[in-house]
């Protein structure tokens, strides 16, 4: 590691996930899930919960290479069900309100090749599995926070320009870095200004309860209706207990739930998407009346076919984000081929499911009545992006009146 002050700025930042990212308080429980590799930033963040008095640090330890081999090789019956035991500590989380922090560091096409049915099938798996952690982390009855950690082989994939992996792996965290405020005097400070800025954006979309929105670009002309009463949400959350949290670090994005019955159009991707250990390129979706009718991909077609099948709720959208062209990740100039950092680089959408939260009194409606509001329910949830300088958005009031949203991929 040749990085300036490198251990410096890892202790700043996993005080700035444990802090403002999923913000622990005393007798909190807390889950980490991790790779391996990052195991240093594992010791500082269990360290920087206990000092806010956390009451149990969990971590949950994973490596890309041991779930490859599984994948190819475990008995098929270890592919497609989730043991008890699993299910019974996923309940357990969801009971004690535990906060969760994510940390992506995974190479992004670490299961290329890999039989994409029994990726399929343990998605499913665990997507039914995980489906009450899932409700309560959309309904904001949890806090969490979904943060990044420079794995060398994403590294690898990042900045292939770079001769060795130390060059690679110290210019991702570089990058990770920047875009999560480490740079600044007082990161906490840097965000929660940041925060402001975002909640003031989303004020103003939900002033204007737009019906629908209209976008167009190069391949793409989509309508997308919003449901009555959606809401805007900027970075920051709010969970049950009135405890602010930010639900990914970082974050550009303001973003609320469609109507999954009137989404109608073309839409085409403009970056990749590393989806379950894959990369997928170059796609294009036809909508009509709320669902996929056709969908394509240059690379990775097969996977994508895949991910809609997962059920019905998969051919829909539960996701509507804007973030302007000049946002900080797009102008790197750099493609991160992972979700977390290219979602913030470009306006996107996602398929699957919607969160509640996103509808007035939603955290308080039945999943039924989530349905039949129009917010699209789902074992799945995957964005992918749609943005650039090329994009214009109009939304659409009930009387039909259009107002400018975005010219060239800015704010209009």
């Amino acid at each position: 590691m040749v990085l300036q002050n490198f251990d410096t700025l890892l202790k700043k930042y996993a005080k700035l996930i444990v802090e403002v990212g999923v913000n622990v308080q005393k007798s909190h429980t807390v889950v980490l899930s991790i790779q391996v590799e990052q195991a240093p930033l594992a010791r500082h963040i269990v360290e920087e919960a206990y000092k806010l008095g956390a009451k149990q640090v969990i971590v949950q330890w994973a490596d890309d290479s041991v779930s490859r081999e599984t994948f190819i090789n475990a008995d098929q019956e270890v592919i497609e069900t989730v043991p008890q035991y699993k299910i019974d500590e996923i309940n357990d989380w969801v009971e004690k309100g535990a906060s969760r922090i994510g940390i992506v560091s995974q190479d992004p096409d670490a299961y290329a090749g890999v039989d994409n049915d029994r990726l399929s099938t343990f998605q499913s798996a665990m997507g039914k599995a995980m489906m009450p952690l899932r409700q309560a982390t959309q309904a904001n009855k949890v806090s969490w926070v979904v943060a990044a950690a420079a794995g060398t082989q994403w590294a690898k994939k990042v900045f292939p320009e770079l001769s060795t992996n130390e060059e690679q792996v110290d210019a991702l965290w570089d990058a990770i870095f920047k875009t999560t405020r480490i740079y600044e005097e007082d990161p906490v400070a840097a965000w929660v200004a940041h925060d402001k800025s975002l909640e003031a954006k989303a004020a103003e979309l939900n002033a204007e309860q737009f019906d629908s929105l209209h976008y167009t670009a190069p391949g793409t002309d989509l309508i997308i209706g919003l449901p009555e009463n959606h809401h805007w949400e900027g970075a920051g959350s709010v969970n049950v207990r009135g405890e602010r949290f930010m639900a990914n670090m970082p974050t550009e994005e303001v973003f609320t739930a469609p109507d999954n019955r009137r989404i109608d159009g073309v839409i085409v991707s403009t970056k990749p998407l590393s989806y379950s250990g894959n990369t997928l390129e170059n796609m294009t979706f036809t909508f009509k009346d709320g669902k996929v009718v056709d969908a394509k991909a240059e690379k990775g077609e097969e996977v994508l076919k895949k991910l809609l099948e997962t059920d019905e709720g998969a051919k829909s959208l539960g996701e509507v984000a804007l973030v302007p062209d000049s946002s900080q990740i797009s102008q790197s100039g750099l493609t991160f081929f992972n979700t977390l950092f290219d979602e913030n680089a470009s306006n996107h959408l996602a398929l699957g499911s919607a969160y509640a939260f996103n509808i007035k009194g939603g955290t308080e409606m039945s999943e039924e009545e989530l349905e039949a509001a129009g917010l699209n329910r789902s074992l799945t949830h995957v964005d992918f992006m749609v943005g650039s300088d090329k994009m214009n958005i109009d939304g659409i009031k009930k009387d039909g009146t259009r107002v400018p949203v975005f010219r060239n991929g800015e704010w209009a």
